[in-house]
């Protein structure tokens, strides 16, 4: 793949991670800005994720009927004008319905992006590509909360979405300048109405749905991760908050070095042989933490060693469970990465609500959940592979047409 596609493929996949780390600095700010509390501003962050639920299924069905690269400028375009509306914000509603707005926007990036991997790489080569994005969606949880603090500090608060209306605009011209259409021009236009149809469709595809699933059970670990230790560094263990972020950006690097050695893995063998494998080493880690924090050390260093592991892994489980569910799905791929990205996101979500819902004041709540989540990614796992060898013995079993 040309560097300059990747490139902007990887800015694309920032959108997520930015639009959500690099304003978290600013709830206190914002709070006092518009005289409410933190919990209220905290609306704008649940409108962001509403908007990212709803827009992936929307730009799939869009991808597959216009090409690729029709919504994803549109996609683009809407992000930059929501991320200005949301500097210019006079009251927190506005702020919350801009963050929405910018949400639907930001998701065509994140649709669109998977899609363009799967018109040009075989399952090994998005493999590859999809190791190299984990660099950006590795970086961009530590750098944007520093960044965003550096930019409340010094220009206020609304510089923190005037970089992410420029951000946007700079993407937007490197797609227009760069980014070729992707799709192939023999593809049948996939017919708007038969949106829902397609996405049952995908439902039925066993293996994708089961490899959608691994990769979702690992992405609501790391959410689980994100939900809970706040409380058990800062809180439970006493790290000093301006440390925090050593600790969390020491688990991003191990994902992210992890990530680029899945690069060269999948070239020895394939993206599913590592999946199936890494789930279970997954597993073990996650039992690990499990056992650690029902021990409750008085030291926070034991569940740090388990829980460097658990991270660790998702450089190889996320990449190559989006390789593995995207392949095969041809001119549907914008619908299958739709389908995949809402999937993950909901099943991630529904894992940090469920470590808050079970706080108990010690770190069991989150790794109990992080536990969980390895053994519904195993069993997802053992599931594709089921699902695999019936297609296979399907497709075997069908006689040849005569001639």
């Amino acid at each position: 793949m040309p560097l300059r596609i990747l490139l902007i493929l990887g800015a694309l996949s920032a959108f997520g991670p930015l639009a959500i780390d690099f304003y978290l600095p600013s709830f206190p700010t914002l709070a006092r800005v518009f005289a409410t509390d933190v919990e209220h501003v905290q609306l704008s962050l649940a409108a962001y994720f509403a908007g990212l639920a709803i827009g992936q299924l929307l730009y799939g069905p869009l991808a597959d009927r216009f090409g690729r690269r029709k919504p994803l400028l549109g996609g683009v375009l809407l992000f930059s004008l929501a991320s200005l509306a949301c500097a210019l914000a006079p009251s927190l509603e506005w702020l919350i319905g801009a963050r929405f707005v910018q949400a639907l926007g930001g998701c065509a990036g994140m649709v669109v992006s998977r899609a363009v991997v799967r018109d040009l790489c075989d399952p090994i080569g998005s493999a590859k590509v999809f190791s190299q994005l984990m660099l950006v969606m590795g970086l961009a949880p530590i750098l944007a909360p520093l960044a965003g603090g550096l930019l409340l500090s010094s220009l206020g608060w609304p510089s923190i979405f005037i970089c992410l209306t420029l951000f946007g605009a700079l993407c937007l011209l490197g797609m227009a300048l760069w980014l070729p259409e992707t799709l192939a021009q023999d593809a049948p236009p996939a017919p708007l109405r038969g949106a829902l149809g397609e996405y049952r469709r995908l439902f039925g595809d066993w293996p994708f749905l089961g490899n959608a699933l691994t990769g979702g059970f690992a992405v609501a670990g790391m959410f689980a991760y994100i939900a809970g230790s706040p409380f058990v560094f800062i809180q439970l263990y006493g790290v000093p908050a301006e440390h925090y972020g050593w600790l969390f950006g020491s688990n991003a690097l191990g994902f992210i070095l992890v990530a680029q050695l899945n690069a060269w893995l999948v070239a020895r063998h394939g993206p599913s042989y590592w999946l199936r494998r890494t789930v279970w080493f997954y597993l073990a880690c996650a039992l690990a933490l499990l056992l650690v924090a029902l021990a409750q050390p008085q030291a926070l260093w034991p569940l740090l060693l388990p829980l460097f592991g658990c991270i660790a892994c998702l450089g190889i489980l996320l990449p190559n469970a989006s390789a593995c569910a995207m392949s095969g799905q041809g001119s549907h791929a914008g619908s299958a990465s739709a389908l995949l990205g809402c999937l993950q996101f909901v099943i991630a979500a529904s894992a940090a609500a469920l470590v808050a819902a079970l706080h108990d004041g010690s770190a069991w709540p989150m790794a109990v959940v992080i536990f969980s989540c390895g053994g519904l990614a195993v069993l997802s796992a053992r599931f594709t592979r089921w699902a695999e060898r019936r297609v296979a013995s399907s497709v075997a079993s069908t006689p040849a047409p005569q001639s």
